[in-house]
C-alpha cells in the first residue's frame, strides 16, 4: 500500500514539475494566457468530479458485494461481478486513469496533458497487468480466471459508462 501511494505521489509531482519544465521549452508563452488557464482549470474540475464519482461508486459496489463475514473495511473476500463490475474488471482503475489527467488540467500544463499523462496512464495499465491481476488470480483462483475470460478489463461503451457513473447508494 505504501509503495503504491509513493508511486502515485511521484507520478503526480513528477508530472507537474516535468510538465512545467517541458512547457518552458515547447510552450514558452502558454502560462501567461489567462484564457488557457481558465479553460484548463474548469476542465480539470470536471474530470476531478468524474474521478471522485467513479471512485465513490466503485468503492460502494465493492463494499456492498465484496464482503462476507467479518472483513476489514478496505478488504474484500468475494469476487464482485455486480453493478459496473459485470461490464469490466477494473472500473475503479478506469476512473483512476483520469486522475493524472485531472491534475494536468488543474495545473494547466500542456506538456503534462499531452506527453506525461499518457505515459503515466500506460504505466498504470502495466502495473495492473503485473501486480493487480496476479493478486486477483491468487486470491480468487479459477473463479477470477473464468471472470477474466468473460469480462473485459475496461469498457468505454455507453452502457458501461452509464453504469460507472450511476449513483450507488451507501451500504448501511
Amino acid at each position: 500500500m505504501i509503495f503504491r501511494l509513493s508511486v502515485w505521489v511521484f507520478m503526480l509531482l513528477g508530472g507537474i514539475f516535468g510538465g512545467y519544465y517541458i512547457d518552458g521549452i515547447l510552450f514558452k508563452n502558454i502560462h501567461s494566457n489567462i484564457y488557457f488557464h481558465l479553460i484548463s482549470f474548469i476542465t480539470g474540475l470536471f474530470i476531478s468530479f468524474l474521478v471522485v464519482r467513479i471512485s465513490k461508486n466503485t468503492g460502494r459496489t465493492l463494499a456492498k458485494y465484496g464482503r462476507q463475514g467479518d472483513v476489514k473495511r478496505m478488504d474484500t473476500n468475494v469476487l464482485v461481478k455486480e453493478g459496473v463490475y459485470k461490464y469490466m474488471r477494473h472500473p475503479m482503475h478506469l476512473g483512476l486513469f483520469l486522475f493524472p489527467l485531472a491534475t494536468a488540467f488543474l495545473v494547466a500544463s500542456p506538456s503534462f496533458i499531452l506527453i506525461i499523462c499518457p505515459i503515466e496512464i500506460l504505466f498504470m495499465y502495466v502495473m495492473i497487468k503485473i501486480m493487480e491481476e496476479p493478486e486477483a488470480i491468487k486470491k480468487f483462483g479459477d473463479e477470477y480466471l473464468e471472470y477474466k475470460k468473460q469480462t473485459p478489463g475496461f469498457c468505454v461503451k455507453t452502457r458501461c459508462l452509464k453504469a460507472l457513473l450511476k449513483e450507488v447508494p451507501k451500504n448501511n
